[in-house]
């Protein structure tokens, strides 16, 4: 079953006086190439474009409160789709042009001179959006539940200890080099001990105290 948020609305075949006044207005102000009438044409468009996506946008749920349509008659006008969608008419103020900001810059998402094509990609922006939202909400409601489970990354230093802990041990083994130079460290001690020994004994020992060397 197709979601709703993407079904495109039908449009009447029956003639439309409102839509043949604005496009009377925008062809009087491409011929007089007066700013204020171009800019005039510009309102118009995207007028014509709200009116398109009004049945898809009635379909958005009541509490989905981050869409904001909005035309704003700046000296640039916009059609706002929410704070970082919008639309606006090109350099030749005839092509629509569907931007999104975005933290790399603007990325343009549709361009055309016909309504058809910005309506579909508004709409599918939307149904995107819808889904972004439900996914966070489905978060929001699973958190309190993960709250409940185990840490999982606390338990990792526990076991990190206990495998070294349980790791075997390696003993030290001598080499020959170790054993050769324990063989010379002991004969220096052992001369440095006997030429002590000497010394002491060619001093009379003890006889400065009275004692007689016990040699």
């Amino acid at each position: 079953m197709d979601d709703p948020v993407f079904a495109f609305p039908k449009r009447s075949r029956g003639p439309d006086l409102k839509a043949a006044m604005r496009q009377a207005r925008i062809e009087e102000a491409e011929r007089s190439g007066a700013v204020a009438e171009l800019r005039g044409a510009e309102l118009a468009r995207l007028e014509m474009l709200r009116e398109e996506l009004a049945p898809v946008v009635a379909q958005i749920p009541n509490d989905a409160e981050m869409f904001d349509f909005g035309i704003v008659g700046a000296e640039k006008p916009r059609l706002f789709v929410d704070m970082v969608a919008y639309v606006e008419m090109g350099r030749d103020r005839r092509t629509f042009r569907f931007i999104q900001d975005t933290r790399g810059g603007r990325l343009a998402l549709a361009e055309s001179e016909r309504l058809e094509p910005i309506v579909e990609a508004v709409t599918s922006y939307l149904g995107r959006r819808l889904v972004e939202r439900e996914r966070a909400l489905a978060g929001e409601t699973l958190s309190p539940l993960a709250a409940l489970r185990p840490a999982e990354p606390a338990a990792e230093p526990l076991a990190r200890a206990a495998a070294i802990e349980a790791a075997p041990r390696r003993e030290r083994r001598y080499t020959v080099g170790d054993l050769v130079f324990a063989f010379l460290l002991g004969m220096i001690v052992g001369a440095g001990l006997l030429f002590l020994a000497a010394w002491w004994k060619a001093r009379g020992g003890l006889a400065f105290l009275g004692l007689p060397f016990l040699g």
